[in-house]
């Protein structure tokens, strides 16, 4: 495609985009620092609903689940299931906590429960998960622009990187969830839409029509979802469920970056309404780029079309030309295909840096209790700008980054960060005892260290048997021991 086209393209978007910011925030607020913090409880579930697909999903799930269907076919599948499970969990047991304790930032209760140092661990695990996983997710996507569209413009990787973060810094510095819950819906139906009119083109390029998509799909071996047979394989049926539910309760229910949108919501229903309704939503959605997955191999098999990582499948083939130079599928497709990977990037993106501004003002500097509203007003926009700048250099240290699916990168990084926050809660939630908090901080760095341990000779030690995405679980659990072997004892 021409760069002229896609940079057109990408100004119309996000012309959108801005013009929906603008009307959110058009209106000054004399508690606007509530409303970039919590939306100032006023958002309608259903449209942070359909926001939080969009949040979740971001671009690497666009551009990598797709490409992975070749490993692990349909196994992902069951651990969205557990993802369903784990929605059900943050809707009953951690939203009525959150809202019940009325938190800006939810490493707060760490705090009440637990103690100071508690808290300051659990909010630096956040800041070190969030900077990572949105470093990887933005980095694929940042290399995925500079392919279909800065290297033709002659734009090196570092001012690419550079745009993408001024952008994501101008719709997000000012209203904050106020305004994301709204861009994101709008991003998530943007992408939503260019995945399902992806797969009506390659169907016709493939002259399929719905019975023979149905045949393509049902008779493929990638179209395999269900695996009881062996349980030191990876994709093992309930180490699958058990890895998505925990690691659904993890990455959303202990995450400020997840639960800042859901607690916008007006009334704890609403936001019950919410996580259970995006929570069935991941299905269908994630069902729809599993399928376009089998299309695209399909397709590639079909042209003879050579790709050296899963990641670049998708991107080959909606961007790609053959030998005369001619696109291989209309230019409605890769049209399609640049809209679908900047809605779902930059969703999360912005909700990401929202997040680590909450946190690193609210937990770290603690500038809510110190400040007056117009300080801590300056306050938060001068470590919006820091967060922009650290998530920039971040993606741009990340253009080293190895070969393979970058999800499973994605999810190995949450294992290891997450386990200890998932630990913390879990312990403080069903027990009474009181751990000695000066002990907290190094219980929960040694965990992941053990966990380390553990994954690299887990073939050797356990007669092969391979630890996968379960490992969260293993890293909470050595938390919570720990947790329990530094109790006081009454």
């Amino acid at each position: 495609m021409s760069s002229v086209l896609v940079l057109s393209i990408i100004a119309f978007y996000f012309g959108v985009i801005f013009f929906v910011t603008w009307l959110t925030t058009r209106k000054k607020s004399a508690n606007d620092n509530q409303a970039f913090f919590t939306g100032g409880r006023k958002s309608p579930w259903w449209v942070v609903a359909i926001a939080m697909i969009g949040t979740s999903i971001s671009g690497v799930t666009f551009i990598s689940v797709p490409g992975m269907v070749a490993a692990t076919q349909f196994s992902y599948l069951q651990m969205v299931i557990g993802f369903v499970a784990g929605y059900f969990a943050i809707a009953y047991v951690l939203l009525p906590l959150y809202y019940r304790l009325n938190l800006s930032s939810i490493y707060g209760y760490l705090e009440q429960r637990f103690g100071q140092r508690a808290y300051r661990t659990g909010a630096l695990f956040f800041l070190l998960s969030k900077f990572l996983g949105c470093g990887v997710r933005m980095y694929l996507t940042a290399l995925v622009l500079q392919l279909v569209l800065f290297d033709g413009l002659g734009i090196p990787f570092g001012l690419n990187v550079a745009a993408t973060m001024l952008v994501v810094w101008l719709y997000t510095f000012k209203g904050g969830v106020k305004t994301l819950v709204w861009t994101d819906m709008l991003q998530t139906l943007s992408l939503i839409a260019a995945v399902v009119l992806c797969i009506y083109y390659v169907c016709r390029a493939m002259q399929l029509d719905a019975t023979g998509l149905w045949n393509t799909l049902a008779d493929s071996p990638m179209s395999r979802m269900w695996y009881f047979d062996d349980p030191l394989d990876k994709r093992y049926f309930w180490k699958q469920f058990l890895a998505g539910m925990f690691t659904t309760i993890a990455m959303t229910g202990l995450d400020q970056d997840m639960m800042q949108k859901n607690l916008s919501c007006r009334t704890l229903a609403d936001a019950r309404k919410n996580v259970i309704s995006y929570g069935f939503g991941f299905l269908p959605v994630n069902l729809l780029f599993l399928a376009l997955g089998i299309l695209l191999y399909q397709f590639a098999a079909q042209l003879n079309i050579s790709f050296d990582k899963p990641d670049q499948l998708f991107p080959a083939i909606a961007t790609g030309t053959d030998a005369d130079g001619q696109l291989l599928l209309p230019m409605a497709v890769g049209i399609l295909f640049v809209l679908g990977l900047i809605a779902a990037a930059f969703s999360s993106a912005g909700s990401a840096v929202t997040a680590l501004t909450t946190s690193v003002t609210i937990d770290m500097l603690q500038a809510d209790k110190r400040q007056n509203a117009s300080a801590l007003r300056r306050t938060r926009q001068w470590v919006h700008v820091a967060n922009c700048i650290v998530m920039g250099v971040l993606i741009y240290l990340f253009r080293v980054i190895g070969s393979g699916s970058v999800i499973n990168a994605v999810y190995v990084i949450a294992s290891y960060t997450y386990g200890p926050l998932l630990g913390l809660y879990l312990f403080g939630l069903y027990t009474k005892l009181k751990p000695r908090d000066g002990w907290i901080p190094v219980i929960c760095v040694l965990s992941p260290l053990v966990c380390l341990l553990l994954a690299t000779h887990s073939e050797e030690w356990f007669g092969g048997y391979q630890i996968g995405f379960e490992l969260l679980l293993y890293n909470a659990a050595i938390t919570a021991l720990g947790l329990w072997a530094v109790s006081k004892r009454q």
